[in-house]
């Protein structure tokens, strides 16, 4: 057993053969990895617990990474309670346009909202498996990362004292805006970044699914979509100017753009509901190359973002958080270093096909609205295309659900 020097609340010093920073689902999935081999970890988190079972975020999980964290013992409930969804519908020119790509693929998508995983993986780490976590941390900071004794500080929210960690890695998966990024050497870092020139109004409403599948609407007014959560919850999604301010968009203006965008011939209108959630995301993409230096491994969103275009990137997250749990197992177990080096191409090997595949499917989704006749007539094609050929439609199939990117 690889056990940490201390008893977290004793104010002795403190060693853990790893830290996690951040409690998403690349931080915990990663903490659980450990846990279960009887490696010690402390997981740090900015936000408290509560926070972040209620966070709104993803909901589509591919089925190898649900069978990824069945494989781990972490998908008890998500098998219980999660939806199965076995096709998707387009509609564009005024139809609508079924496609059954689980009879392509025989693979599924679940639904399963993003809370309900993290407040799976978080009682697995803390409740069952006994990992250590400390939330609600501030001033968070990653020191020496390029020796064989990095650290990580944070200032302890009861007391307001400095605390200190040393560890023998640290895993960074605290997201887009946490510090680990910025821990790497600058010098030593590419960031490869790719804006759309777009923006989404994000939508959660207290309505049902007005269909039982997800809906792309690509429509000559921008794009829309509807992403169903729960039998009373649905995500929907209006394309907007980026940086477009959230209160240019009143209920009745929003739900007359939906109306209008995911209307086709002989389907009733959409089921409304109150607006418990709007804000506008700027659509882009970045991949940070390399994704480790040093002692320090980052995964999920703080090596790279995809745009939820192709709802690719809990997906990610939790590639990564396989690799490196059970490559920082390996190696803290047996001395087997192979999987933390080759840790960063497995990874970056699946950013990069999802990234395009993301690419391309933004031009499906915004071609029609793009102003440009050339623009819209090629998207058209591209449309008629997923349902005119059987070859286009396995790649896309294949795509969509990541089978493609057998890694």
């Amino acid at each position: 057993m690889t056990q940490a020097s201390a008893p977290l609340n004793s104010g002795a010093p403190q060693r853990f053969p790893v830290v996690v920073v951040g409690a998403g689902p690349a931080g915990l999935t990663v903490g659980n990895i450990l846990r279960a081999a009887a490696v010690d970890c402390l997981v740090l988190e900015t936000e408290t617990r509560e926070f972040i079972e209620q966070r709104p975020r993803a909901g589509v999980i591919e089925e190898w990474a649900v069978r990824g964290l069945e494989k781990r013992g972490l998908a008890r409930n998500l098998l219980d309670r999660a939806e199965l969804h076995s096709a998707c519908e387009f509609r564009f020119d005024g139809e609508r346009y079924r496609f059954p790509y689980a009879e392509l693929t025989d693979s599924h998508h679940f639904v399963y909202p993003q809370p309900l995983l993290v407040t799976d993986l978080v009682r697995e780490y803390a409740d069952v498996r006994g990992g250590q976590i400390r939330f609600g941390v501030r001033d968070v900071r990653v020191h020496d990362i390029d020796t064989d004794r990095p650290s990580v500080s944070y200032t302890c929210p009861e007391t307001g004292e400095r605390r200190t960690v040393h560890c023998d890695f640290v895993a960074g998966c605290d997201g887009a805006r946490g510090v680990t990024r910025a821990a790497l050497p600058p010098e030593q870092v590419r960031v490869a970044r790719h804006d759309y020139g777009i923006g989404w109004l994000a939508l959660l409403a207290e309505a049902p699914p007005s269909a039982d599948c997800v809906l792309f609407g690509c429509h000559a007014r921008g794009f829309a979509g509807q992403m169903p959560r729960s039998p009373e919850v649905t995500r929907y999604y209006l394309q907007c100017p980026p940086g477009d301010d959230p209160e240019n968009w009143p209920h009745e203006r929003i739900w007359a753009e939906l109306q209008e965008r995911l209307g086709a011939s002989g389907v009733p209108p959409l089921t409304e509901g109150r607006l418990i959630e709007k804000r506008v995301l700027d659509m882009h993409d970045y991949v940070v190359e390399p994704m480790v230096s040093g002692r320090l491994f980052l995964a999920g969103d703080a090596a790279h973002l995809v745009a939820p275009i192709a709802a690719k990137g809990m997906n990610l997250a939790l590639h990564d958080a396989f690799l490196l749990g059970d490559a920082l197992v390996a190696q803290l177990t047996g001395g087997d270093d192979s999987g933390l080096g080759g840790y960063a191409e497995a990874c970056l090997r699946r950013v990069w096909d999802y990234q395009e595949f993301s690419q391309w499917l933004s031009e499906v989704y915004h071609g029609t609205a793009a102003g440009d006749p050339f623009r819209a007539g090629t998207t058209l094609a591209r449309l008629r295309r997923l349902f005119s050929s059987p070859a286009a439609a396995a790649a896309f199939a294949e795509q969509y659900l990541g089978t493609a990117a057998r890694y």
